[in-house]
């Protein structure tokens, strides 16, 4: 069997930095994956404009953040490719090519389309690179011709549409890209502190570079469980956000004691926050010592090297896809 060819990409928005969101629905596997094949990291610019075009001021340093995130989890320049989407100009010229044959239909049905329109009413995202980001995604996978993509569970739908791109591309031209397949993780989506999924677009994100004292802040005042009113009200721990970072970063004896002592009221969500708190901090506490090397580091540097990788097996997939479509 040929290795494994995987691809990713991380938005460089909002604060610039991952969140504890990303890791479980995806960096996890990055690193995991950098032992089992040929991996492809980027930190997707272009995507990042789909919603912060209004105010692109923030975009750089939000790109340097983005890198010190991947390094402070453990991703490795030497063992993957490491790149910036713009960096890269083929990726918009297939895009360009595949958006002749892509059916707007395809894109409209995006769940994330109209649910994010809903989210953030406070931007005018009803626009044409909105409605086109998952073929921009799709490119993105494709023309590393990737065949694994670590997701998390809320961007299946996404690599079904990648999918059914490269079907309707192989089948009209010829055959130039493989099906890429999903790889989940364990955990693929996380609570935000309001009890959303955890976004940056909805300010409800703990994120890899938080301070300690950030993480007790974001914490204490937590959406939990709504049945407890009062201290001596029991709770359903399974309701409670609060509850399910537990899951994640609580050891097996502190979550059995936490979801029997909630149920019967025995333990105040003060009490377990705090032990939340403390968990995520201990969590948390090795990205911050990885990325404090890398703090003074150009980021220029870092990334040349992985742009130029990137940029040499994009032309060759470019170059095989015009051929196929005679232009």
């Amino acid at each position: 069997m040929s290795p494994r060819v995987i691809m990713s990409g991380i938005r460089p928005t909002g604060t610039g930095a991952a969140h504890l969101g990303h890791w479980e629905g995806a960096l996890k596997s990055w690193v995991k994956l950098q032992d089992m094949g040929d991996c492809y990291y980027s930190i997707v610019d272009w995507h990042a404009l789909t919603t912060e075009y209004q105010d692109v001021r923030s975009i750089q340093d939000n790109i340097r953040q983005s890198l010190l995130d991947l390094l402070a989890v453990g991703i490795d320049p030497e063992k993957s490719t490491v790149y910036l989407q713009s960096a890269v100009k083929e990726i918009a010229e297939l895009n360009l090519l595949l958006g002749m044959m892509t059916p707007l239909g395809w894109l409209e049905r995006v769940p994330t389309f109209k649910e994010q329109q809903a989210q953030l009413g406070d931007r005018d995202i009803n626009t044409y690179g909105f409605l086109g980001y998952p073929l921009l995604q799709t490119v993105d996978i494709i023309i590393m011709r990737a065949d694994t993509v670590p997701v998390g569970e809320d961007q299946v739908f996404h690599l079904e549409l990648a999918r059914e791109i490269v079907r309707r591309f192989n089948g009209l031209y010829g055959d130039c890209f493989p099906e890429p397949q999903p790889f989940l993780t364990p955990i693929p989506k996380l609570p935000g502190v309001d009890g959303r999924k955890m976004s940056k677009s909805y300010g409800n994100a703990i994120y890899l570079n938080d301070s300690a004292a950030a993480v007790e802040e974001k914490i204490r005042p937590m959406v939990t469980d709504v049945r407890r009113k009062r201290r001596t009200d029991p709770g359903v721990p399974e309701d409670c956000p609060a509850f399910a970072l537990h899951r994640a970063y609580s050891s097996g004896e502190e979550i059995a004691m936490v979801d029997a002592e909630c149920r019967k009221a025995g333990i105040g969500c003060i009490d377990c926050k705090k032990i939340l708190i403390h968990n995520v901090n201990g969590f948390l506490e090795p990205f911050r010592q990885r990325r404090s090397r890398y703090e003074k580091a150009d980021v220029a540097d870092i990334l040349a090297p992985g742009n130029r990788r990137a940029a040499d097996r994009a032309a060759q997939t470019v170059a095989r896809a015009r051929q196929l479509m005679n232009v």
